[in-house]
Formats: structure tokens, C-alpha cells, sequence
């Protein structure tokens, strides 16, 4: 039988973990504090722990508190998809689709997608989700999501397929006032002694580590300043004297007035989006998008992925 009294109280601990306060929590919740304290009170002695510590600077976790925090968020993230999932069916919608993407995914591959499924499935819902690259897998895998569009490449493990979308040519992002902007083409080489400002390995591990190998493969070794969690990130620390990067060609259009972009004399490609699924769950849906995308033939090309020339 469901305990629908726990549910919500784990719903009011989430809230009040994120706020880190009982008084905004309340406001958040559109209710009174004493009701919203009482309810973690009873919530904590049924649970035979203490999930907070109150002082005068907010609500603290305790340590039991942040151990049960991300199966807690877990759950209500489980929760709120159900709850889609009960509204469409009752309105007559046949299907839910929950799709992980990179923001750049969504600039440049979801809208065409997502406008073409809405006329030819007009009874499938879509939930889109922003991810980092690194989340894919994992989210395919506990099946969280039906669809990853992330920077993917090589052999992703068992039961997950892949294949490339776009890829692009990399450029030098570099201070309009460096000495190296004055060139025309840069070679790789001659950034051997460069600051670097990187997309954060913790996001995308595929990609900071192509871009690595690139530089081995001319003969250094990236000095590494600063890492950052997106491109548009990467060309505002250069604006900002931080460094040089290494981007896509496409991302000069994000540049300020003082970031100018070089093509390299080398011809480097990296996957900039690549779509993922798991093979292990059937679903027609995910297949027809996938035959839609050009992949018709994707179990042959599982965990295929265009390499770095």
C-alpha cells in the first residue's frame, strides 16, 4: 500500500534541504513555517533520525540527512514523471519520451527534431532534461531518460548505441590583442607554451580528453589554467585575458569584440553531438526517431563514433 503521508514528507525534507531554510521552504511550499517544522518532525521520528541541524543561520543537513538526499531527489525526480505521465494518459496522450541533451544539443539538434515528432506523433509527449556529457550513460542505463544527445564517442559499454550527428572542426579562441591573431592559420604546436582554458573533464570526459591527445600528438602536453563547464564559458575567460582555447569553429558567432577565432593548419574534427540509447530496453519510439535522425542501420554501428583526424 502506498504511504502517500512519507511521500510527502520526504517532499517537504527535499524542499527544505534545497533552501537550506525553513522560512524560505514555507514560502516556496505556500504555507506557514510551524506546520512545515512539525511536519519534518514527525518525519524524523518515524525515521529514528535527525535530518537537520536548526540555527539561527537556516537548516543544516546532519550527515544522516545528506546520505538519503539524492535517492530522496531521486525519487521525486521518479515522481513528478509519473505524475506527466498520468496527466497525458487521462488527456489521452499515448506515450512520454524523456530526452537528455547538452545545451548545445538543444540549439542545434533539438528544435528540428522535436518539431518534426510533434507532427508526426502529435499524441507523444516529450520531456526534455538538460545533462553534461558525463550523465548519459549512467542516465540510460537506470533508464531516466530514453535518449541522450551529448559529446559521445568511441565504445560507451554494453547494451548502449550510438551514433555521431554533427561534428566540427576546431579553431583557436585567442585575445584579439595575442601575437598569434595576427596569423592567418595557427599550427598546434606553436600553442605548446599557451594557458589553456578547457571544457571540465567532469562534464565531458570524451571530449577534454580528444583535445588532450591532440596536443600529445604534437608534442606537448596542454598547460591546463582553468576549466569551465561550457564553451560559451571557454570564449568569455579568453575575453577575459584567462588563456586560449580550443572550440568549434561555429561558436565565433558567440565571440566578444576583443575574442578572435583561428582555424588550425591541422585538420581537427571532434563529435559535437552524438545521440545514445540504450539497446537493451525495446522502444518503437526511440527507433523511429533514430531512423528519422539517418540511422537506420545503428545496431551496426553501435557505439560508433567519428574519430579525431
Amino acid at each position: 500500500m502506498i504511504n502517500f503521508r512519507l511521500i510527502r514528507h520526504l517532499w517537504l525534507f527535499l524542499i527544505v534541504a534545497e533552501e537550506k531554510n525553513f522560512s524560505r521552504a514555507a514560502k516556496r511550499l505556500g504555507m506557514s513555517q510551524p506546520p512545515l517544522t512539525e511536519q519534518i518532525q514527525v518525519l524524523e521520528q518515524s525515521l529514528k533520525m535527525r535530518l537537520f541541524e536548526r540555527s539561527r543561520r537556516g537548516a543544516q543537513l546532519t550527515p544522516m540527512g545528506a546520505a538519503i538526499l539524492p535517492a530522496v531527489r531521486k525519487f521525486a525526480e521518479q515522481l513528478q514523471r509519473l505524475e506527466l505521465a498520468v496527466q497525458e494518459a487521462a488527456a489521452g496522450q499515448t506515450g512520454l519520451l524523456t530526452i537528455g541533451a547538452i545545451s548545445s544539443a538543444m540549439v542545434d539538434v533539438l528544435p528540428a527534431l522535436l518539431e518534426q515528432l510533434k507532427a508526426d506523433l502529435p499524441s507523444l509527449t516529450v520531456s526534455v532534461r538538460e545533462i553534461d556529457s558525463v550523465d548519459a550513460i549512467p542516465l540510460l542505463k537506470s533508464g531516466d531518460i530514453d535518449l541522450a544527445f551529448a559529446r559521445l564517442d568511441g565504445d560507451l559499454g554494453a547494451d548502449i548505441a550510438s551514433v555521431p550527428l554533427t561534428q566540427e572542426r576546431l579553431s583557436v579562441a585567442l585575445p584579439k590583442s595575442h601575437a598569434l591573431a595576427q596569423l592567418p592559420r595557427i599550427r598546434l604546436a606553436s600553442l605548446a607554451q599557451e594557458a589553456f582554458v578547457m571544457f571540465s573533464r567532469q562534464v565531458s570526459p570524451v571530449y577534454f580528453d580528444s583535445l588532450v591527445a591532440a596536443c600529445l600528438a604534437n608534442g606537448f602536453s596542454p598547460r591546463v589554467i582553468h576549466e569551465v563547464r561550457s564553451i560559451s564559458s571557454q570564449v568569455a575567460f579568453v575575453g577575459c585575458g584567462q588563456g586560449i582555447a580550443l572550440v568549434h569553429s561555429s561558436f565565433k558567432r558567440l565571440a566578444p569584440e576583443n575574442v578572435v577565432f583561428r582555424p588550425l593548419k591541422e585538420r581537427l574534427n571532434v563529435v559535437t553531438t552524438a545521440v545514445a540509447w540504450s539497446s537493451a530496453r525495446a522502444n518503437p519510439v526511440v527507433d523511429t526517431i533514430i531512423a528519422k535522425l539517418g540511422a537506420v542501420s545503428a545496431p551496426s554501428r553501435k557505439a560508433a563514433g567519428a574519430k579525431h583526424s
